[in-house]
């Protein structure tokens, strides 16, 4: 049976951490008086560390057969390279604290949703029905962020933040493994499912699209910020993208049924080339911001469960740890990285408004890698 509930409340603390960290630590880097630069370096090394430690973990995975002691090591790894925040505000002292806490933590979420599709097996449309919880975490805590960095010292961000890893180390414990998988030849079987040209091709997609969301996950909330909204208006333009995230989850299995996979991305990425050119012009207008918000529902909830059910179908049985490791990697890791740095370098040279166009660049550039693929990916199994 799908441990329904424990799985989801993995998902909401994992998310969590992500609705507290993501929109507000760029502006506590930015209370210690770090430079864009160095802000994007800073940020960037949570991608940097999902190009190395989910290929790492998810070897150690299918060479064991193990998922769950992983995660379980990962949360409280990541909750005590984390605790050096507390101790140190120079640059070199924080990049160590998150690059501790980014090797482990971004070696949790392959192996949780590989062990989601297992335990999902034939019903792998009710995926969104358990991921939604993650955006419902996501929720939670942007919004209790915003309300306390409006009234509290930026170092309260801190705290909220510790108090949620250590709910990801509690949820972590109760969800059982998944039915073993018969195991099958190993690595000429998975050098095969790269070599094909529908994988390359969507795994550069992926690539872009993640590197066109790296202006978003580092410098959104500033530029709100710098533009004169308050840190509470910025939460509620965070949970506005996802609830809207939240929606497309619950739709998906009947947007599933109707439209191939390709299909779902191919609209995600033309939304996502709209969305970046309006965030960055438009951010003078409230309901042009609104509207960018909302089309998260397609550039991240439709773009996720597609790519996730994708990567599922194309590296199947014993291979399915690995391939969501892979996805993460050159994902959210490579290409979230290098949207990181290099929106970093363009803010502080030409502004906001060029930076979120290269986003949107990066989207186009995914999109017709998308338009481009001849071989429809996989039907479900």
């Amino acid at each position: 049976m799908l441990p329904y509930w424990r799985l989801s409340a993995y998902y909401f603390f994992y998310f969590a951490f992500i609705g507290a960290f993501s929109p507000y630590f760029g502006l506590y880097l930015q209370a210690l008086r770090f430079s864009a630069w160095d802000i994007g370096l800073v940020m960037s090394l949570m991608q940097v560390m999902r190009v190395v430690a989910p290929n790492l973990w998810g070897w150690l995975s299918d060479r064991t057969g193990a998922r769950m002691p992983i995660v379980r090591l990962a949360a409280v790894a990541a909750f005590a390279g984390f605790l050096g925040l507390f101790l140190t505000r120079s640059f070199g002292g924080v990049a160590v604290s998150i690059g501790i806490l980014a090797f482990f933590w971004g070696a949790a979420l392959p192996l949780v949703e590989a062990l989601t599709l297992s335990h999902l097996g034939r019903d792998a449309g009710r995926y969104g029905s358990v991921r939604l919880w993650g955006s419902i975490g996501f929720i939670v805590s942007v919004l209790a962020g915003g309300t306390l960095l409006d009234h509290f010292p930026i170092d309260a961000l801190l705290w909220l933040v510790m108090l949620i890893l250590l709910g990801i180390m509690a949820a972590s414990l109760p969800i059982p493994e998944a039915p073993a998988q018969r195991r099958e030849a190993g690595h000429a079987r998975l050098r095969q499912v790269l070599g094909r040209p529908e994988v390359l091709k969507l795994l550069a997609a992926c690539f872009a699209m993640s590197a066109a969301h790296g202006a978003l996950y580092v410098f959104y909330s500033i530029h709100l910020v710098d533009h004169g909204y308050s840190k509470s208006v910025v939460g509620w333009m965070w949970t506005l993208g996802v609830v809207a995230e939240i929606a497309v989850f619950m739709a998906m299995p009947a947007v599933l049924r109707r439209f191939p996979l390709e299909r779902i991305l191919q609209f995600s990425f033309a939304c996502a080339v709209v969305r970046f050119l309006m965030i960055g012009w438009g951010v003078e207008l409230p309901l042009v911001l609104v509207f960018a918000q909302l089309l998260h529902g397609a550039t991240f909830g439709a773009y996720h469960a597609a790519a996730v059910g994708a990567i599922g179908r194309l590296f199947s049985g014993p291979h399915q740890a690995r391939g969501q490791a892979i996805y993460s990697s050159v994902s959210f890791g490579a290409g979230g990285m290098l949207g990181g740095l290099v929106s970093g370098h363009v803010w502080e040279t030409v502004g906001a408004g060029w930076t979120f166009s290269m986003g949107s660049a990066f989207a186009l550039l995914g999109l017709v890698l998308m338009l481009r693929t001849s071989s429809p990916l996989p039907a479900r199994r």
